[in-house]
């Protein structure tokens, strides 16, 4: 379900959370599926509750999953998460253009890797 690899500088709840969020986009978690119990993962991942307590409270303020209470946590629709998600990415997005734009970075080489990601290019 999930790798983690603990030689990567980034944080396991954020590898964690990355996982999950993967699953989700992809379909590999359906809409509204129970995802496992905070408790469940922590034991098969072998890591502290604490770690995936916080991925899921990320995934839920990012949109990705909703909790039930008593329930536990499932997938969100699709639909739900990507206005919300967008939104952000797109926030991000403008920053880093900015960014890279007051670096000197060519508008035009730019505007051509976006295409090629578009277009299905590799993601360099």
């Amino acid at each position: 379900m999930i790798q983690l690899n603990y030689r990567d500088a980034k944080p396991i709840y954020e590898q964690i959370k990355d996982g999950l969020r993967r699953l989700v986009i992809t379909g590999a978690i359906a809409k509204d599926e129970k995802l496992p119990s905070v408790r469940e993962l922590a034991s098969e991942l072998a890591i502290n509750p604490n770690t995936i307590q916080r991925a899921y409270r990320e995934l839920e303020s990012e949109g990705y999953i909703y909790t039930v209470s008593g329930k536990g946590s499932f997938a969100a629709e699709q639909a739900d998460v990507a206005g919300r998600r967008n939104e952000t990415l797109l926030r991000e997005f403008d920053e880093i253009v900015r960014e890279l734009l007051y670096l000197s970075e060519d508008k035009d080489a730019l505007i051509r890797r976006i295409e090629e990601i578009a277009g299905g290019g590799d993601e360099r």
